[in-house]
């Protein structure tokens, strides 16, 4: 993963550990001085919520303490590897687009971080600059041209 990625999943495991994890034991506590827990609905999605809030703390410790954090500003060339910032020209309807090829954990196709397991990023990879890539999709496979890869 990028140090960019492990840093937002160290920034979620810090807040759910000093901030939600105390805001659920306080709203399992309130919901317990309301009496009969069998018939108690506050109590019970306390309890849900804080088993949620649990479980992604042990899975943010495991992805923070096995992380293997690559630093894309040390790579060149005009071959897409991970970490590139890979500039797109859809072939069809001419519209450019541009991505970031990360870890799975840290992706969020919105802004633009596309995991290095997704369609388009395992067409990507090995590629250069000027080669087109097909990419399978639903409704038929895209053609990409590869425009710009750069490395920060």
């Amino acid at each position: 993963m990028t140090a960019g990625g492990l840093i937002r999943l160290e920034d979620e495991l810090r807040r759910l550990k000093s901030e939600d994890r105390p805001a659920v034991i306080r709203a399992i506590a309130e919901a317990r001085a309301h009496g009969d827990l069998s018939e108690n609905a506050e109590y019970h999605a306390a309890r849900d919520r804080q088993s949620f809030i649990e479980g992604r703390i042990l899975e943010l410790e495991d992805l923070v303490s096995s992380a293997e954090v690559i630093d894309p500003a040390t790579l060149s060339g005009d071959q897409v590897k991970f970490g590139a910032h890979v500039d797109l020209l859809d072939e069809e309807t001419e519209k450019e687009s541009a991505y970031q090829i990360v870890g799975v954990h840290e992706a969020d196709i919105k802004k633009g971080l596309l995991s290095v397991s997704s369609p388009l990023a395992k067409s990507l990879i090995g590629k250069s600059v000027g080669d087109s890539v097909a990419v399978p999709a639903p409704g038929g496979d895209k053609t990409y041209e590869i425009l710009k890869v750069t490395y920060k």
